[in-house]
């Protein structure tokens, strides 16, 4: 059976004459996350955000893994008609960029990979899934409701804010844009990386932008798959770097991007 491919639904910004750029999020993210970044990165690119599969307005598929991911993001270049493109990737976003490196390098220009590795990390989804599963969807009258109920199970109110941008408000009842049971089965793939025995990346046009605060990248990791990419931290600055510190964060992508 030929595996599915999923057309992403994208958003653009700049100059079409201008080299490509594609964007891709996190996970529980969308490109509406990026459309800053990408509106500043656009003066000297022409930047696609999308949105991949079970994220966003993309369609849903019960398969979400980085071969499946990587294939659509090849299948969205296709259709661009892009032969290559720089990628920058967050989290999940930058685990789809890689392996789609490792598996069709000649197809990369550049990459940045945004505070994330090429490994397979310890945390689980779990809590946090099942915490937005039991939310009373039909008991709500607002997302202020909404984020009260998820106080105790997510103390943080910045992420809250984030995971409640998936609740849509359809006539009068509100829904999960994103469908939870898909997110709840898949996560173990998101946690993971595929198996990268034999494999590397010998370029030196990838870039690892991290926080300091995070840690999320082990260099040797890095090192092992991509030997001679350059890892730049931005200090004092989490997970969520590009959020915590856009104006830093483009400044770097910018010189990365633009450097001959």
């Amino acid at each position: 059976m030929t595996p599915n491919t999923v057309p992403l639904v994208f958003e653009s910004f700049g100059d079409h004459a201008n080299p490509p750029l594609i964007i891709l999020h996190g996970f529980f993210a969308s490109s509406r996350n990026w459309r800053q970044i990408a509106q500043q990165l656009a003066q000297q690119h022409y930047v696609y955000v999308v949105d991949q599969r079970n994220h966003g307005r993309s369609p849903h598929d019960p398969v979400m893994d980085y071969p499946s991911m990587a294939r659509d993001l090849a299948g969205f270049m296709d259709d661009q008609g892009l032969e290559k493109s720089a990628l920058l990737g967050h989290s999940m976003g930058g685990k789809v960029a890689m392996w789609f490196a490792l598996k069709q390098p000649e197809r990369v220009n550049k990459m940045i990979i945004v505070d994330i590795a090429p490994v397979s990390y310890q945390h689980s989804f779990n809590d946090l899934i099942n915490a937005l599963k039991n939310l009373p969807l039909p008991e709500l009258n607002n997302r202020k409701e909404a984020d009260s109920w998820l106080q105790a199970a997510i103390p943080e109110a910045s992420f809250r804010q984030f995971l409640l941008q998936n609740l849509v408000l359809e006539q009068t009842r509100f829904s999960w844009r994103i469908n939870l049971d898909i997110f709840y089965h898949s996560a173990p793939h998101i946690i993971d990386f595929p198996d990268t025995n034999g494999m590397n990346y010998q370029q030196d046009n990838v870039l690892f932008i991290v926080g300091g605060n995070s840690n999320y990248t082990d260099p040797n990791a890095v090192y092992d798959l991509f030997p001679n990419a350059g890892i730049k931290a931005i200090e004092n600055a989490g997970h969520w770097l590009h959020a915590e510190k856009p104006g830093e964060f483009v400044e770097i992508a910018n010189s990365f991007l633009l450097k001959d």
